[in-house]
């Protein structure tokens, strides 16, 4: 009690009218409408919140099992063939932020499987080094990679590919691809097929992997494409963050028969896609708040009329339009703060229980929120950033505080004489 008193006396009134008395019918009336406005703020603000960290989660995720199967760093050679690797890859692995680098090739094709036919990028690797750049040896068995052997004619098949074709371990698949040179005949190309033996499954946890690529060992790869040497090197970083500085410094040290690209690169539609629609939802539900905020100021355009005696009175006794206008500010303010408060704890409850909350919803209702063929996931991840709390809160507090400048400014404005005239 003795803080309260040592406040000034526009705060004191401010927080009394904020938790409006019950002794009239008028002031209950006005103690639910604010407790109105309260709640629209906090479920504006724990939505936006929770919509953040929803999106978050989805790039998060997204771009962790897209690196489980991509490099960091990519070193191609322009003409499609690199028999200097091994130099390439000791230059490359002085710089400090690469740990490790591995050749590759790749080849498009078609894999048939009786009557079916699918399209499949097939990715020739090392294994001994393919295991220090990607994620492949932990989602195959151990001994998945080992099997590629040069001329073993082994493939290690996406999940979902091979779900498609309908294979598992051990079955045959016939793999169709453009041959080198041009056909004999105008119109037509040449095709090469060659039946590979399924060694294993992988589980990238991305559709878009899981379901066209395929790996073999390189010298296959090289044999497929009727080159003698990989197609470039993948590069893993210490921090997969700096891979555009990195891809530009080895950019600058190679000639220009090879190009250098980072995996911001190959994915950059997607990234952006994704950073356009967390600044478009930020836009619009950040409106909602101001929809919810801006209720205050209906909620204290009743509180001055209700209280205009109170003001004349406040008035009469030297109270200036400053400190009348402080008081109905603070009492708006505090109520936005209690909702962003209230939201934000909301907020942070159902971001960090996601997980769980999302499934019982599935199960209860039926129904699956994200077709892992569209949105390359099919669980709802999370990742609660506190900046993105900070900003939400801040906005919804300024808000509020807007709101309450017009009401307030009434009030200041009210003459004690045209106050006090029918009391």
């Amino acid at each position: 009690m003795s803080i309260l008193h040592r406040l000034p006396y526009e705060w004191l009134i401010g927080l009394r009218y904020t938790r409006a008395g019950k002794r009239a019918s008028r002031n209950r009336f006005l103690s639910f409408i604010s407790l109105i406005s309260v709640a629209g703020i906090a479920l504006g603000v724990a939505a936006l919140l929770v919509v953040l960290s929803v999106m978050n989660g989805f790039e998060k995720e997204v771009t962790a099992r897209m690196l489980s199967v991509l490099a960091h760093v990519e070193v191609m050679a322009a003409d499609g063939s690199m028999p200097e690797w091994r130099n390439i890859e000791r230059q490359a692995l002085r710089n400090p932020e690469i740990v490790a680098a591995a050749p590759f090739a790749e080849v498009q094709g078609m894999l048939l499987r009786e009557d079916t036919m699918k399209p499949v990028l097939i990715r020739g690797v090392l294994p001994e080094a393919e295991v220090k750049v990607s994620d492949i040896a932990r989602q195959t068995h151990a001994r998945s990679l080992a099997a590629l052997q040069p001329g073993s004619s082994n493939v290690v098949l996406g999940s979902e590919l091979a779900r498609s074709l309908d294979v598992k371990a051990g079955d045959k698949v016939r793999l169709l691809v453009a041959a080198p040179g041009a056909s004999s005949q105008p119109g037509q190309i040449s095709t090469r097929q060659q039946v590979f033996t399924v060694a294993d499954v992988f589980d990238s946890g991305n559709y878009q992997f899981d379901s066209a690529l395929a790996f073999v060992h390189v010298a296959d790869a090289e044999a497929l494409q009727g080159l003698g040497a990989p197609v470039g090197l993948r590069l893993r970083l210490a921090d997969m963050y700096a891979a555009p500085k990195v891809a530009a410094e080895l950019a600058r040290g190679l000639d220009e028969r090879f190009f250098v690209r980072d995996w911001t690169r190959v994915n950059a539609t997607w990234f952006a896609a994704v950073q356009s629609q967390k600044r478009m939802m930020f836009v619009i539900l950040t409106m909602i708040i101001a929809v919810a905020a801006f209720n205050l100021v209906s909620t204290l355009v009743m509180t001055v009329r209700d209280k205009q005696a109170d003001i004349a009175i406040l008035r009469t006794l030297g109270a200036s339009p400053a400190s009348i206008m402080r008081i109905f500010v603070i009492q708006g303010t505090l109520v936005g703060v209690l909702g962003t408060l209230l939201g934000v704890a909301f907020g942070v409850l159902v971001a960090l229980n996601v997980d769980v909350i999302v499934p019982a919803i599935e199960h209860l209702f039926g129904v699956q929120f994200l077709a892992k063929d569209i949105y390359l996931i099919s669980e709802v991840p999370s990742d609660l950033r506190w900046g993105d709390a900070g900003r939400i809160g801040g906005v919804a507090v300024l808000l509020a505080f807007v709101a309450t400048l017009y009401p307030s400014w009434s009030a200041a404005r009210l003459q004690p004489a045209a106050a006090l005239r029918y009391e």
